[in-house]
């Protein structure tokens, strides 16, 4: 255990940066950002007094960052392409390393990403804020004490009615991105169902991937399709709605929907699961559980708060981070998880093509 703040270095300064990184890192004790880097160093500007980085911690190059001896681990807030470059560089560098999702764009660089954080002795985790929630930890406290009982099937999804972020920019390009809301919403959702299930391994996969709005116009429904940077000669190569199913090893299955725009009532994010003493639904602030008890159907409706964290569920998990670095703290999930979903999203685009469900190794 250390005494010393761990001191990061941050690479990418712009959306998910501002909107859920730069808060809970100034908040913390035990962690302060000592570096910044951005290919437009400007943007890095309005960060600087506040977090106490002179000019001489700003960069435009990455490598510049891992460099710096004094830097410890590495924050990564980029476009999803460069994640693995610059995870793979930093842990070979001896830095720690914290990621936005997705882990990578596909499998090959997800596993040598986890490939590197082995042979570095040195932490890499990548964002799953949703496993921080206080509504999903206490339905992974419920589940682990038994009482859902079996948990043989499920479905998640994540679907806007409009809410395509940054159309025409990297969002939507896919040599960039890598998807559209599979890779975006999907791997929160996944994720998540997957891990209350008990991160069973996933052996095949199906899906179906849809490009309906991308010469559409009209209004939006949903404050993230403000997210990245619109550009209207841009690039939208991706899918806006996707679908899938999921088998793992154990019999168990999910299913999969994820859209940035589609004609429903209105956006959600939701987690069903079905066990054999008990089912239940968490998404948008609700908290369900579905059981019998003494020869009638009984609801559950426990009284979550919404958030129990100072920074929300994206600072929870960059504080999990910190302590896992400086105090030996067994982490929620690992290079090995990353490595799984990666394998599931690119299966589902591989089976969206050729029609076929798709077997993993």
């Amino acid at each position: 255990m250390s005494d010393k703040p761990l001191n990061i270095g941050v690479v990418g300064t712009g959306g998910i940066f501002v909107g859920a990184h730069v808060v809970p890192w100034e908040k913390m004790t035990d962690a302060r950002i000592v570096a910044l880097c951005d290919i437009a160093p400007k943007k890095c500007k309005a960060y600087q007094e506040r977090l106490g980085v002179g000019d001489d911690r700003v960069f435009a190059d990455y490598m510049d960052v891992i460099k710096l001896d004094e830097v410890d681990a590495v924050d990564i807030c980029t476009p999803n392409l460069f994640h693995s470059k610059i995870a793979i560089a930093a842990l070979e560098a001896g830095k720690h390393v914290f990621c936005e999702k997705p882990d990578a764009v596909n499998p090959v660089e997800a596993q040598k990403m986890a490939d590197a954080a082995a042979a570095s002795g040195k932490t890499l985790m990548v964002m799953r804020n949703n496993r921080f929630r206080p509504d999903t930890q206490w339905l992974k406290r419920f589940i682990d004490a038994g009482d859902m009982g079996e948990i043989y099937t499920g479905r998640c999804g994540w679907v806007r009615r409009r809410g395509i972020p940054g159309k025409g920019g990297w969002f939507t390009t896919k040599e960039l991105s890598g998807g559209g809301p599979l890779i975006d919403l999907g791997v929160h959702m996944i994720d998540l169902a997957i891990w209350l299930m008990g991160n069973p391994k996933p052996v095949a996969v199906s899906g179906a991937t849809y490009r309906k709005f991308a010469d559409a116009g009209g209004s939006s429904d949903s404050a993230h399709a403000a997210f990245g940077q619109t550009k209207s000669d841009g690039t939208f190569d991706v899918e806006d709605l996707a679908i899938g199913f999921i088998r793992f090893s154990n019999g168990a299955s999910l299913q999969v929907e994820c859209s940035w725009a589609s004609n429903i009532e209105t956006e959600k994010n939701f987690v069903e699961l079905r066990g054999t003493k008990a089912g239940a639904s968490v998404g948008g602030g609700d908290l369900k559980v579905f059981t019998e008890r003494h020869g009638l159907l009984c609801d559950l409706l426990p009284k979550v708060s919404k958030s129990d964290h100072w920074a929300g569920a994206h600072g929870a998990h960059l504080k999990h981070f910190v302590d896992v670095v400086l105090r030996g703290v067994k982490p929620i999930n690992t290079p090995t998880d990353g490595v799984h979903m990666i394998k599931i999203l690119s299966a589902m685009y591989q089976s969206a093509e050729s029609g076929r469900e798709v077997r993993l190794d």
